[in-house]
């Protein structure tokens, strides 16, 4: 297991900055070649592309929960059906992206590949990871980074573990996940559609992130299971909550990188996945060790954090950020 996690880490980094980078140098192409304001491209882009990688989390749940339905982790026959569905559906989308087309200008190298050697490649690679950690911009981003990957991962291990379990059972794990992705989808969807400008992405951070804030002091606060119908509905609509908060901060995340770091858009987007990366596996590492309420409090710091230094950054750095005409 520890060979192939890493190996599907590694390859994971390479398609998700590429997709980032993609993904963004796309809408910018489009915006230009059809008259449109690049930040609300930029927005609608990644709202639709989020919508519909949010919705594996309903999908993929359903379907585990249908092929896995007695609860114990399924027979060996049910399993490699699940895996067997899995594949088809990577094959698909690794068909498809055989289609994917380049787009030409300003974000093509002019230099040909051929001329430049190995050494140098590598160099100005490191270099351009490297350098966004120098801008102001990247450095006031990181902390909400973070957060995004801290709440995931406290969704997959805490809030599956300790609030889903003991009411729903383990069988209830999948329909609750796929409640989260739902709405983890439809706020994506929503987001996108919404952002056009620095400003516009503030506001819709902070609705995100406040929804969120609303399931972490229930939590600590007030919470305990239920029984009956309420101990049903309360888990769900936790999960409904934190859903379309992940949905809010993975469409904005992106898009603000997109729009604030136009020249060097690999290097930021692999930022982004270092970073969230990097706090999910945090998690993970610590999950045995921590108490939920430990946990809860960490995220609640975090989160206060991250949207402390993210409204400096707009107060900051908006002036400079008006100025790229975004």
């Amino acid at each position: 297991m520890i060979p192939a996690s890493l190996y599907l880490g590694f390859s994971a980094s390479i398609i998700w900055v590429g997709q980032g980078t993609y993904l963004t140098a796309t809408a910018r192409s489009h915006a230009v070649e059809n008259g449109l304001h690049e930040g609300t491209v930029i927005g609608d882009f990644n709202g639709e592309f989020w919508g519909m990688f949010a919705s594996h989390q309903l999908i993929g749940n359903l379907i585990s929960l249908a092929l896995l339905k007695d609860g114990t982790g399924g027979s060996t026959s049910g399993t490699t059906l699940l895996f067997v569905v899995f594949l088809c559906s990577m094959t698909l989308g690794t068909i498809l992206m055989c289609f994917l087309q380049k787009k030409h200008g300003k974000l093509e190298k002019e230099i040909p590949l051929a001329s430049v050697s190995f050494c140098t490649s590598v160099v100005s690679l490191w270099k351009s990871v490297i350098t966004p950690l120098f801008d102001v911009r990247m450095i006031l981003v990181i902390p909400l980074i973070t957060y995004s990957g801290l709440q995931q991962a406290f969704v997959w291990a805490e809030f599956t573990k300790y609030i889903i379990t003991p009411t729903l059972g383990v069988s209830g794990v999948g329909g609750a996940m796929a409640v989260y992705g739902a709405f983890d989808a439809i706020s994506s969807v929503a987001a996108g559609r919404l952002t056009s400008s620095l400003r516009s992405v503030t506001w819709i951070v902070s609705a995100g992130v406040f929804i969120q804030s609303i399931v972490f002091i229930w939590l600590l606060l007030k919470y305990s299971p239920a029984s009956g119908i309420q101990g049903i509905l309360y888990p769900l609509l936790m999960a409904a909550l934190l859903g379309a908060g992940d949905g809010v901060l993975m469409t904005q995340l992106n898009a603000l990188i997109g729009m604030l770091f136009k020249h060097d858009m690999e290097g930021a987007f692999a930022q982004l996945k270092v970073w969230q990366s990097a706090s999910i596996a945090l998690v993970f590492f610590v999950s045995p060790y921590i108490t939920l309420q430990s946990m809860l409090l960490v995220m609640v710091a975090a989160l206060v954090i991250s949207v402390v230094s993210f409204m400096y950054l707009t107060v900051c750095v908006a002036k400079a950020f008006s100025s790229t005409a975004i």
